[in-house]
């Protein structure tokens, strides 16, 4: 297994639980064949260029355990959730 974290960009004006519902379908994947590790949220920051119209974004920084198999699966998820709006997976 390899150590992972992913920062995830969701939409500023999510409510809490479309935010909560988002993050828990990666966490179940990731919890499906990994172990989840520590979970950051960073807030509301200003983004660097605008992304669809946006100026701002809701971090997330999660850090887990997993095969490299299961990232493929955590971008697929990633892509088709609406309230996401970039993402990045990074072997530490």
């Amino acid at each position: 297994m390899n150590n992972y974290e992913m920062i995830v960009i969701l939409k500023p004006n999510l409510e809490d639980e479309t935010k909560k519902a988002a993050l828990q379908r990666l966490y179940d994947a990731v919890e499906s064949d990994g172990k989840l590790g520590e979970v950051d949220d960073w807030g509301v920051r200003k983004l660097a260029y605008e992304i669809n119209h946006l100026k701002e974004g809701d971090f997330v920084l999660v850090n887990f355990e997993a095969n490299p198999s299961l990232v493929k699966e955590l971008e697929r998820r990633a892509q088709i959730t609406d309230s996401i709006i970039k993402y990045l997976v990074v072997k530490k």
